[in-house]
């Protein structure tokens, strides 16, 4: 039997653009996935997904009219349940043979054809069928049935269709856009299949505008996109249709001359490809005065509002040009391009206008208003948390520079916050700390005052480059650091997927700033200070200390239960993403365990231990001295029920001659390794504690530890927390054993 290639399209109204690509490969692949679990596509098939705003389409390669039979054995139950004593069907035997189907005209043969195999301890019995396999029609009527209800929809839309039948009515349909065509061709046969309310044919509809026929015949399913594009105008492939706009859009900026280049904006350029079916790209432009505003705030309304490429010069500065997609492609583009320019002017003036009004006040006159402005109703207001930040920055600048770090991070600490009450964030809320920058640099503050507003913020995604100057990176230290402790303080936690006041990535700018900046700042120290920093709030109050409640910080006249253990949380919280971050970096599981179980409070020296552990584990000696640590670690732990266990050794209590020449080790190569490890060569520490084997092996083979002998008992188990404390200063060892 031979196969003929599908193609299905559901032909609908326009099609949120954010999802479309999503839309359009879920319905794809489930059709697909149905298919084939139906035995219906071959192992050489395979699926297109195509999606444009008005259709969802699938062309599946090699698929079976009908779908081979299949041998089936099924497990009834164990011999002893089926059959009597005289070897004959019991009642629950025939009502199973009933139930799926067995002739039953002679029980006796029935029974006879069942086989007898072996089930774990016990015989059963087993029934072989043989199933029909499936045809297309049925088929694809599950699959299309079954694509369309798993289709991620962001947001489902009831409509009403009149009733296929001779009583007349209406049925309620749901779906994510009214739908009005369906398509199923195997090969050039229409597959009788529905959905919606309505039945499949040859037939769909192009282009709005641009078609050349009103109703676009489709032949053959393998014709499904050149008949399309043919006749109807109309890109069917998202890819390819992406593809066809990143094309023209270079083309265009190249006709602009002058080293010109659109902005690069993949989450736009897939929302403008689900917005057109028909792509051509035009050249506009805007009045020069424009250019006067903050270039971010010029971009950012083209682009959000209009769905326009700004053109760049080779400078990367911003042009008074930029690109439109059109969805049509008249003969005279002039008026395409004079209602986009008219489109845009007013939104560039109003741009121009809240820069111009904001510019009027200081951001130091702005810092009282953040006081009416509630950050939390746990948290109070962005006023008070101002003052944490400032609190925690200063603290942070005193320990990394001078007086003049302490005085600029607390300047823009006090005012990072002041933008959220201007015109322009108020428009644009994604311009946060970039508008604080320029209204800074207005004021007539210094560059790294106003380059530490800006910065506070980063990094605001994977990838996104840290502050540029130390006083930046103090202030978006703190601003993160408040956060996490403030969040965790009132028990707003991340859980699954939901994360809204993004305290992972949160954490992740923390573990960023302090390895790739090298800042020497202890972790718990930080989370430490900070959640004191909430405590604080009380005082400022003028609550004493002795009517506050355990646990409680006041905002005002407000009370607000704090978890006092929020700073020790965050810190379990940052690990387990530093965890993470290091084994997404090509670090095992066993490296990163073994280095952050001792929990480093340096955050820029895991990588060297790391790297140390990484060569220690390659040496012969690392699985026995592993193993070894690991067999010290649960002796000391049962010691230490009885009492804390001393790393002191008294000589004269040692026996032993493997005793005796372990103690000899640690004195001769603990101090050189300890030197090592102060020096910050972990590396060379971890080799050089590697010549332990030998004496370990033997000390464990010829001593007795738990000897009756107390002094001695205690003088052994002092030797071995020595060695213990040695071998893992730089990770913890046993976790590299099997």
């Amino acid at each position: 039997m031979t196969t003929q290639n599908l193609l299905v399209e559901l032909f609908v109204e326009e099609l949120p653009p954010k999802a479309l690509q999503k839309l359009g490969d879920a319905f794809a692949n489930v059709l697909f996935d149905q298919l084939k679990a139906q035995g219906l596509v071959g192992p050489d098939s395979g699926v297109t997904a195509f999606a444009s705003p008005r259709r969802l389409a699938a062309h599946v390669s090699h698929v079976w009219l009908k779908a081979e039979d299949k041998a089936v054995q099924q497990k009834l139950m164990p011999v002893s349940v089926g059959l009597n004593a005289e070897g004959q069907a019991t009642p629950a035997l025939l009502k199973k043979l009933q139930a799926l189907g067995a002739d039953l005209s002679d029980p006796a043969a029935a029974v006879a054809a069942l086989k007898r195999a072996p089930d774990g301890k016990a015989e059963a019995l087993f029934y072989d069928s043989l199933v029909t396999g499936a045809t297309l029609d049925t088929g694809l009527q599950k699959a299309l049935d079954e694509a369309i209800a798993k289709l991620p929809i962001p947001k489902v839309m009831s409509y009403q269709l009149e009733t296929d039948c001779e009583l007349p009515g209406w049925s309620s349909v749901h779906f994510v856009r009214p739908a009005h065509g369906l398509v199923a061709l195997h090969g050039s046969t229409v597959v009788p299949v529905k959905a919606l309310g309505l039945k499949a044919g040859n037939t769909t509809t192009g282009h709005r505008f641009e078609a050349a026929k009103p109703t676009v015949v489709l032949a053959h399913a393998d014709q499904y996109a050149d008949t399309l594009a043919r006749d109807g105008a109309v890109i069917a492939s998202f890819a390819e249709r992406k593809a066809e706009i990143a094309r023209q859009l270079a083309a265009a900026a190249a006709r602009v001359g002058g080293g010109a280049r659109p902005i690069e904006d993949e989450a736009l350029l897939d929302e403008v490809t689900a917005l057109v079916e028909r792509p051509n790209v035009l050249v506009c432009e805007f009045e020069e005065q424009f250019l006067g505003v903050p270039q971010e705030c010029l971009i950012l309304t083209m682009k959000a509002n209009q769905k326009y490429f700004p053109l760049l010069d080779a400078a990367g500065k911003l042009t008074n040009k930029f690109l439109v997609v059109s969805n049509i492609n008249p003969e005279d583009a002039s008026f395409v391009i004079g209602g986009n320019e008219r489109v845009v002017r007013p939104r560039l003036a109003d741009a121009k206008f809240f820069f111009d009004q904001d510019r009027k006040k200081t951001l130091a006159s702005r810092v009282d208003s953040l006081g009416k402005v509630v950050y939390h109703n746990k948290l109070g207001t962005q006023g008070e948390r101002v003052e944490r930040v400032r609190s925690i920055a200063k603290a942070i600048a005193t320990q990394l520079g001078d007086a003049q770090l302490v005085q600029q991070a607390d300047q823009a600490a006090l005012l990072a916050k002041t933008d959220l009450v201007t015109d322009m964030v108020g428009e644009f809320p994604e311009l946060q700390g970039t508008m604080g920058r320029y209204y800074a640099l207005n004021d007539g503050l210094a560059a790294e005052v106003a380059d530490a507003i800006e910065d506070h913020y980063k990094p605001r995604f994977a990838g996104d480059a840290l502050p540029r100057n130390m006083a930046g990176v103090v202030v978006a230290l703190a601003d993160k650091l408040e956060t996490l402790v403030g969040m965790f303080g009132i028990g707003n936690l991340p859980t699954g997927d939901r994360d809204p006041f993004a305290l992972r990535r949160h954490a992740l700018g923390v573990i960023r700033m302090l390895i790739e900046k090298e800042l020497p700042l202890a972790l718990d120290e930080l989370l430490g200070s900070t959640a004191a920093i909430f405590g604080e709030r009380v005082f400022s109050s003028g609550i004493e200390p002795s009517q506050k409640p355990q646990g409680t910080v006041l905002h005002g006249s407000v009370g607000v239960l704090f978890d006092p253990e929020a700073g020790s949380k965050v810190l379990g919280f940052i690990y387990d993403r530093l965890a993470g971050s290091l084994r997404e970096q090509g670090y095992s599981a066993q490296e990163v365990d073994a280095v952050l179980a001792l929990r480093p409070q340096r955050l820029a020296l895991v990588e060297k231990q790391l790297a140390a552990v990484r060569a220690f584990a390659q040496l012969p000696e690392s699985p026995a001295l592993a193993a070894a640590n690991k067999r010290v670690g649960n002796i000391l732990k049962k010691a230490e029920v009885e009492g804390p266990v001393d790393a002191h050794v008294n000589p004269a209590l040692l026996q032993e001659p493997a005793e005796k020449d372990l103690y000899a080790a640690l004195q001769r190569f603990v101090p050189e390794a300890n030197a090592q490890f102060a020096a910050g060569d972990y590396t060379a520490s971890l080799q050089t504690l590697a010549v332990l084997r030998a004496p370990v092996d033997a000390f464990f083979d010829d001593v007795m530890v738990n000897a009756e002998q107390l002094d001695l008992r205690l003088n052994r188990q002092g030797l071995l927390k020595t060695l213990h404390d040695a071998m893992n200063r730089v990770a913890d060892l046993s976790r590299l054993a099997a």
